[in-house]
């Protein structure tokens, strides 16, 4: 297994076979869905696929300052794999964007965080979020958590993308 990395080839560091078309470095975001499915499609640990994802979003989505996981766990989120600054560790259900998006189990997109009721600042940088539900057999699993220091930076491609990345890694999971 290889992979690219400044026109030369390396020794992968991922367990199954991988096809990157791009640098790392340089991942945009048509790479971004195939180089997911590839890394998740044949490593079962949950943990280890959202981090990779995780780092993964971070350098190829432009313009973002967070990208991380909360896992339901003791009927909150509680802070997972993520990139970024330091985080919140446990959301209540219903609280800020996150608790709202695990209480209804669907995608909420929020172009000024300052405008959501209940929003949980936890970088003061923040100014647009949106967080897609982690389901299997629609039993709430986490979410994954995206946010960017522009306000209305995220649109409907990027709600589009997002889901099919999740759906990805919703494939792996064991209930």
């Amino acid at each position: 297994m290889t992979d690219q990395r400044n026109g030369s080839m390396v020794q992968s560091p991922f367990s199954g076979e991988i096809s990157v078309s791009a640098p790392i470095h340089r991942l945009t975001t048509e790479d971004l869905l195939p180089t997911v499915e590839s890394v998740v499609s044949s490593e079962p640990d949950m943990i280890a696929n959202m981090a990779n994802i995780a780092a993964l979003l971070f350098e190829a989505l432009p313009d973002i300052n967070w990208s991380g996981f909360y896992l339901w766990k003791e009927d909150q989120l509680v802070l997972g794999p993520f990139q970024g600054r330091l985080a919140c560790t446990r959301i209540p259900l219903g609280k800020g964007v996150c608790g709202t998006v695990a209480a209804q189990k669907t995608t909420l997109v929020v172009p000024d965080v300052h405008a959501f009721p209940g929003h949980i600042a936890c970088d003061a940088a923040s100014e647009s979020e949106i967080v897609i539900p982690v389901l299997k057999e629609g039993a709430l699993i986490g979410v994954l958590d995206i946010d960017s220091p522009i306000k209305n930076r995220f649109q409907d491609a990027d709600r589009i993308l997002l889901e099919k990345i999740v759906s990805a890694l919703e494939k792996t999971l064991t209930v």
